[in-house]
């Protein structure tokens, strides 16, 4: 039984992928914000869960008392909106969550991590391209993908592999706030901006959360032990 740690635990691709390590018998610990959340999510499959903000730094490094075999780097946040209407504040705090969060989880991951273990980001297919309307939340996706590429290259020989999963709209409660910004945006109903949303997924329909989950349980894998550096499209075609 290995112990696996998945931030952004509460809800959506967190939830998605700490259930499917739980289920395939693995030590899982849930890390976000709220308790309550954290607690729908284990709903009996017997996690640990820690409320933590992960870009506090002291916080972090306490996760990490003992040391965890497989990490994914969940947690995230983002908005649509022009770059003319994105304060510095939201700027600062996109970055904080989906890059620095990141980089603090897997620095401190790596100081105990054993070989044979893995490092797994959850970025996007933001981070293999560029879209209007969500710059900052594009740049920090970016800025994921060039941490998870660095970071491969330095645990290779280590026996530890990092990777990043890239999905396109998922269907969740970011997805969610993105099909309510489209309606309100443009004066259409759901369906029509469901249909916007997903209209770059040739497959024609939001992902589902159970796909990216399998994506990390491959890569977290024996026989992923070769893939390393990658940027895992989970995005039915888009890219």
């Amino acid at each position: 039984m290995r112990r696996v740690l998945v931030t952004g635990g509460g809800s959506g691709i967190g939830r998605g992928i700490a259930r499917a390590f739980a289920e395939a018998g693995e030590a899982v610990t849930i890390v976000g914000r709220r308790e309550e959340a954290l607690s729908e999510t284990d709903g009996g499959r017997g996690m640990q869960a820690v409320v933590c903000d992960i870009t506090d730094e002291g916080a972090v490094e306490a996760l990490f008392e003992a040391p965890y075999d497989v990490v994914v780097a969940n947690a995230g946040t983002g908005r649509a909106a022009f770059l003319t209407e994105v304060s510095l504040e939201e700027w600062n705090e996109t970055l904080a969550v989906n890059l620095t969060g990141t980089f603090l989880t897997f620095r401190a991951a790596l100081r105990q991590m054993p070989e044979g273990g893995r490092l797994i980001a959850v970025a996007s297919t933001q981070a293999l391209r560029g879209g209007a309307r969500v710059s900052a939340y594009s740049a920090s996706k970016h800025g994921v993908l060039g941490l998870v590429r660095s970071v491969a290259l330095e645990v290779a020989r280590k026996g530890i592999t990092c990777n990043a999963i890239c999905p396109g709209f998922v269907d969740t409660p970011m997805a969610d706030a993105a099909v309510q910004s489209v309606m309100a945006s443009r004066g259409i109903d759901r369906a029509a901006a469901e249909k916007l949303i997903v209209a770059s997924n040739p497959i024609g329909r939001m992902i589902a959360v159970e796909e990216v989950a399998s994506a990390a349980l491959y890569l977290a894998s024996k026989g992923a032990a070769m893939v390393n550096g990658h940027a895992m499209s989970v995005s039915g075609g888009e890219i």
